[in-house]
C-alpha cells in the first residue's frame, strides 16, 4: 500500500520556538526543518483518514504554540 504525505509550511516570528514547542508530538513518520521564520513539516501515513486526523492535530498545536509563544 501506498503512503500519504502532505507537508505544511508556517511562518512565525519565532519559528525555532514554535518548532521546539511542536517537537514532543512529533512522531517519527514526521521531519520538520525550521529555516529563517519558517517551519516545514512533512507528514506521512498510511491511510488518508489518518493523514488527515494527524495534520488537523499538528495545526491546532502549531496555532497553540504560536498564541503561547507570542502572548505569554
Amino acid at each position: 500500500m501506498s503512503r500519504r504525505r502532505a507537508t505544511v509550511t508556517t511562518s512565525h516570528a519565532d519559528a525555532a520556538a514554535v518548532a521546539a514547542a511542536l517537537r514532543p508530538d512529533n512522531t517519527d513518520e514526521m521531519t520538520t526543518t525550521v529555516s529563517g521564520n519558517r517551519i516545514t513539516t512533512t507528514i506521512e501515513r498510511e491511510t488518508t483518514g489518518g493523514l488527515r486526523a494527524t495534520v488537523d492535530d499538528y495545526v491546532v498545536n502549531c496555532s497553540v504554540a504560536e498564541t503561547i509563544i507570542t502572548d505569554p
